[in-house]
């Protein structure tokens, strides 16, 4: 049953502040993340499984998402891929494997930052709150605008003067990821690594080249003056920003 905390002390934390989902099928470490994450100021739920959060989701919108990988059922991964098909909210990743291979599967399904059991809570906590922080950059409506473009997060649609312009797949993916961290350099291999591992658009996106051929596709898109790019510029030695207004 999925369970959300409540104060022990005093008000508690503000209705306003950050509303975290933890996704763990052990009961121990759900009670004492979300006592410490409580504890400093978080609005903390809980879910068993990869089902009973998505019930809780179904009424209630979360800041952040700190979710297990090895789960009964539906596995983390899984459940961090489905949610990424038409749910951009961040994700922490806790696993009890610590391997490069288990970690970088992680990051490919779309989480934003990755965490190997056994952890100190404290590095936990300053994971959480650097996650929000970059996520407090994307406007609360789930749109960034452009000049007179408007990139529609969720529904990954762009538009020009009201008018949709029409996007392939990859630059939905690439304005997606660009928006979810915006004023932020991105590196070309990370950009090259496809939101999907092991499926056939791997390949389609080729290596770093390949990403510079995208980007410039999208500027044409995006841009007023494709060769003097104001909103999705490059980065000498580490690649792209995308600067929103």
């Amino acid at each position: 049953m999925p369970t959300r905390i409540k104060p022990q002390h005093g008000a508690g934390p503000d209705d306003n502040a950050p509303h975290i989902l933890i996704v763990d099928d052990d009961s121990r470490i759900r009670d004492l993340l979300g006592r410490y994450l409580h504890d400093h100021g978080f609005r903390v739920s809980m879910a068993v499984d990869a089902e009973s959060a998505r019930a809780q989701m179904r009424s209630l919108a979360f800041d952040l998402i700190v979710l297990d990988v090895m789960m009964p059922k539906e596995s983390g991964i899984d459940f961090a891929k489905s949610l990424r098909s038409h749910n951009q909210v961040p994700i922490l990743m806790l696993t009890a494997r610590a391997e490069p291979e288990q970690r970088i599967e992680g990051l490919e399904t779309g989480v934003d930052d990755y965490l190997a059991k056994p952890f100190d809570p404290r590095e936990l906590l300053l994971r959480v709150s650097n996650i929000l922080k970059r996520g407090a950059q994307v406007a609360p409506s789930g749109e960034i605008r452009m000049g007179n473009f408007i990139f529609h997060i969720s529904r990954g649609e762009l538009q020009r003067d009201g008018e949709t312009v029409r996007l392939t797949e990859r630059e939905r993916e690439l304005l997606r990821y660009f928006a979810q961290r915006p004023g932020m350099p991105v590196s070309r291999h990370e950009l090259a690594k496809g939101p999907d591992k092991g499926s056939d658009k791997d390949n389609e996106f080729g290596g770093e080249r390949a990403v510079d051929v995208q980007i410039n596709r999208l500027r044409r898109k995006i841009e007023n003056d494709p060769a003097n790019p104001v909103y999705l510029q490059t980065v000498r030695g580490k690649g792209y920003i995308l600067y929103s207004e």
